[in-house]
């Protein structure tokens, strides 16, 4: 990629972030990312102070370009599981246009491979997770305002551990069908237990 003499922080970080989400934290080099972003190792230096701050402006940049977009829905006042199952479907949909197997989740990604050694970066995970429990807590009180709030909150955590499981596999399967069936029997048993 020839070099960016001009950059905003954004445009950085936007292609950071595809660099990190296909190829992980640690099998990033400041080489590669000079190579992947057009960016001088000098200008990604004086832009974010390194490697890892650049990282970590990705999770920004993740949450405003792939989470918001589909997870809307569900943050929606009035949302209910047939949102939940939207945004499965939306999800599923964008990584058949790209191809599967896919990168799968960019937090998910980092949950596993950076989080555990890292504390500014299991915050972004659990900033992720919270947000992602927030949504379907309040999609399930919508769809079942008799479930008692603890159990609630159980089933949204159960729900967050799915969607992390669920863009995981998508980094093994090449038929979409695959993810819509797991999410079908995923959904289906949680209605079953909201009866």
């Amino acid at each position: 990629m020839p070099r960016m003499t001009s950059f905003t922080s954004a445009q950085l970080s936007d292609r950071a972030l595809e660099h990190f989400w296909a190829n992980g934290f640690h099998a990033s080099s400041m080489d590669d990312l000079v190579k992947a972003t057009g960016v001088s190792r000098h200008g990604i230096y004086s832009s974010f102070g390194g490697k890892k701050a650049l990282f970590l402006s990705c999770f920004d940049r993740y949450r405003q370009s792939v989470v918001t977009p589909a997870f809307e829905v569900v943050e929606s006042p009035d949302a209910t599981l047939q949102d939940v199952s939207d945004y499965f479907e939306r999800q599923i949909s964008l990584g058949e246009s790209v191809g599967l197997p896919g990168p799968g989740c960019f937090v998910a990604n980092s949950a596993t491979e950076v989080a555990p050694g890292d504390p500014d970066v299991m915050a972004e995970v659990a900033r992720h997770n919270d947000r992602l429990h927030k949504g379907f807590v309040s999609a399930l009180q919508n769809s079942a305002p008799h479930i008692k709030p603890q159990r609630t909150r159980e089933l949204a955590d159960v729900m967050v551990i799915f969607t992390n499981g669920l863009w995981t596999k998508s980094r093994t399967v090449s038929d979409g069908d695959v993810l819509r069936e797991a999410v079908q029997s995923f959904l289906t048993l949680l209605k079953d237990t909201l009866k």
